[in-house]
């Protein structure tokens, strides 16, 4: 009795542990930000506001060009609050929708979720450049960590 009870207990847990759509990012700590304009490494002290994070670049110039026209690099800006743990995933990158287990996805160095493999193999299946674009270009999928 026993037996078929723990069993029953351990089926149920398995099925909810299979079912869930949670899907934990988690950033590195060693993580070095790059700059969404140039691509270099960050300098601590240049750095801009942006949708309730703070992102660096490797120098005033870059912010300048960055707040002249967020929506040019609002992609790898995202991607760099992502990385580096200022941003979670909320859900699939491109439709909004719940993210699915089994349906993971690096995109230059994030584990990214979505919510089928008709978003995955559209993201696996572009180039390095437009992956980013795909997953971080728009406000769906991402929100502010707490």
């Amino acid at each position: 009795m026993l037996i078929a009870n723990l069993r029953g207990l351990l089926a149920a847990a398995l099925f909810v542990a299979i079912s869930s759509s949670v899907v934990v990012l988690a950033a590195d700590p060693k993580v070095d930000p790059k700059c969404p304009v140039s691509g270099h490494p960050c300098d601590p002290d240049a750095t801009a506001a942006f949708e309730g994070g703070k992102v660096c670049f490797c120098c005033e110039k870059c912010v300048k060009a960055f707040e002249a026209d967020t929506a040019k690099f609002a992609a790898k800006a995202r991607q760099q609050l992502v990385a580096t743990g200022q941003f979670k995933q909320s859900g699939c990158p491109l439709s909004g929708g719940p993210v699915k287990a089994g349906t993971q996805l690096a995109v230059d160095g994030i584990e990214v979720g979505f919510c089928c493999n008709n978003c995955k193999g559209k993201v696996a299946q572009a180039n390095a450049d437009d992956q980013v674009k795909l997953v971080f270009g728009s406000d769906k999928g991402f929100t502010l960590a707490q």
